[in-house]
């Protein structure tokens, strides 16, 4: 072990051309030739992954099946020191490399590669570069790599990814895909957007009805909101009431069924399936709004409790229509238990629990919401939703647990411990972060993936333009921020909401490449970030997507 880091690090620190022809995403914080630059090391059915200890096969076997996915090479992989003298791939855990435990090294020989770090996640994040060290052709049977040498870690702790199912639903085969895209670009947290107005999609012993009838829609709208057939249907959202032209109006949709929900045991299938990618996953269970999937299993627990409602079939705003909780101890009980067997799922010390756009208007018209106002001091429906989500956290927390939402939980006063996730701009998360709070940036205009990427799309997209290089050039700690205020950006996030995206093709193409932009903002150095080289490191990457079946589009490829 100690001549392996020796060896290590007498290699030469300069850079030069040799170097800059690795095509790694996110960039490395240090990438440098080898100690002999001509050498390549030869992968074969005859190489060798050799383990120090048994903590490292999680990465062992993940680089193994990898290659045999996608190379056809079998390799064994073994604890026995004698095997590590042949051909071998040597992947090292010591807790005397480094205190940080997301840094990693990799080395590069012409008869052994060398990688190493202090934990399991910092060693499985030397497997996702070694990886994009492979060519991405190969000739019969056998691999090159180039000798190099890499020192790396990340620039922030929270690197997240977020993916509404919602409105689509999508497999468990495709959720893991989904985890594996994350993984390949060192992303550390899985924001699942669980229930919404368009379906609740998780299964809640306790209450049946969630997914029997909240997890199913009898139709979707057609095109982008309001939809084909429904132009002529205004919504004006007043102070105290919302008003509809015509009053008559009945909204169009296609008219297909559709939902779908996973089962406790497929949730504990893909939380299992994360934890091996180092990917912590983060439900989001939503309130006090965006819950008329909820109120169509259960409207008891709305404003309006003998009102018939439906899970909703058109996209857009949502408080156009009543889709808010009564803060009602009835409804605090409901949630508690709801969140009892969420947090008894997952190992997260993270709960989202939404918190946005929740439309004052129905609050404003229920006498039973007015007297709880009264009955608690609250001065104004602000307060009422602060009053609800202090609740929830406050339940939360006595759980071991600490609350994420949206920046709108910071209306009427923010929760004690809360997280705050910014996503009208920049605005929230400073003010967050100016109270002392851990905050996650992910701005809509910048961070929204279902928006477009081109000015004309290739196909239905929301209707805003995201372009590659915005993303890219995105700074997730404001400016006017101090250094010690800046410390509460516990990083960024992605987010992917599905209202125009039905399939897993459509998922790939709104994510790809600009979630490569996003792994460099969160784990590259600020100082490194140069939109040319990525995009040159982009055409390797695009290889790689084509090696893996994943669709993007080829108009990156023009220039």
């Amino acid at each position: 072990m100690k001549n392996l880091i020796i060896l290590f690090f007498l290699s030469a620190f300069s850079f030069n051309l040799y170097a800059q022809e690795i095509n790694i995403i996110p960039q490395p914080v240090q990438l440098r030739p080898g100690l002999y630059p001509t050498d390549k090391f030869k992968i074969d059915n005859q190489t060798i992954i050799f383990i120090s200890d048994n903590k490292a096969m999680n990465s062992a076997t993940f680089l193994a099946e990898y290659l045999f996915k996608h190379y056809k090479l079998n390799l064994k992989i073994s604890n026995t020191a004698g095997d590590g003298n042949k051909n071998s791939i040597k992947l090292v855990l010591s807790d005397q490399l480094y205190q940080n435990p997301n840094k990693y090294f990799v080395s590069v020989l012409s008869t052994t590669l060398n990688a190493g770090a202090s934990s399991e996640q910092g060693l499985f994040y030397a497997v996702q570069s070694i990886i994009q060290l492979l060519p991405v052709t190969t000739t019969v049977n056998e691999l090159f790599i180039p000798s190099v040498d890499i020192i790396d870690y990340p620039r922030f702790d929270y690197r997240g990814m977020h993916l509404d199912v919602s409105r689509h639903f999508f497999d468990v085969a495709f959720v893991k895909q989904y985890i594996d895209y994350l993984a390949l670009h060192k992303m550390n947290y899985f924001h699942w957007h669980l229930t919404d107005d368009h379906g609740w999609r998780i299964e809640i012993k306790k209450y049946p009805k969630l997914t029997e009838i909240g997890a199913w829609r009898n139709g979707s709208i057609i095109g982008l909101w309001p939809g084909q057939g429904n132009e002529n249907i205004k919504y004006q959202v007043l102070p105290t009431e919302v008003k509809i032209t015509p009053k008559d109006a009945v909204l169009k949709t296609d008219g297909i069924k559709h939902g779908g929900y996973y089962t406790q045991k497929q949730i504990k299938d893909v939380i299992d399936y994360a934890a091996k990618r180092y990917i912590t996953i983060i439900p989001e269970i939503e309130m006090p709004a965006h819950s008329m999937a909820l109120l169509a299993a259960y409207p008891e627990l709305g404003t309006e409790p003998n009102k018939k409602y439906e899970v909703a079939q058109t996209w857009g705003m949502m408080n156009k229509y009543n889709n808010v909780l009564q803060a009602s101890d009835t409804t605090f009980k409901f949630l508690e238990n709801v969140l009892t067997e969420v947090m008894d799922l997952f190992p997260s010390p993270y709960i989202h629990i939404g918190g946005d756009e929740a439309s004052k208007v129905w609050w404003k018209q229920s006498a039973v919401s007015q007297n709880i106002m009264k009955a608690n001091g609250l001065k104004n429906e602000s307060e009422l939703q602060s009053y609800f989500i202090r609740r929830m956290e406050k339940f939360v927390n006595s759980k071991g647990k600490t609350i994420i939402g949206w920046n709108e939980i910071l209306q009427g006063g923010l929760a004690p411990n809360a997280v705050v996730m910014s996503w009208q701009g920049e605005k929230g998360g400073i003010e967050a972060a100016k109270q002392q709070h851990k905050v996650i940036m992910t701005p809509e205009i910048k961070m929204y993936f279902n928006h477009a990427q081109f000015a004309k799309e290739d196909s239905l997209t929301a209707n805003k333009f995201s372009p590659l290089i915005e993303v890219y050039n995105y700074e997730p700690v404001p400016a006017e921020l101090t250094a010690e205020q800046a410390k509460y950006i516990w990083g960024g996030q992605g987010c992917l909401w599905s209202e125009y995206i039905t399939n897993p093709a459509k998922v790939q193409y709104q994510l790809f490449p600009r979630l490569d932009a996003l792994s460099e903002i969160l784990w590259s150095p600020k100082e490194k970030r140069n939109y040319p080289d990525f995009r040159k490191r982009l055409k390797a990457q695009f290889k790689r997507y084509d090696l893996m079946g994943i669709t993007y589009s080829k108009r990156y490829l023009e220039n």
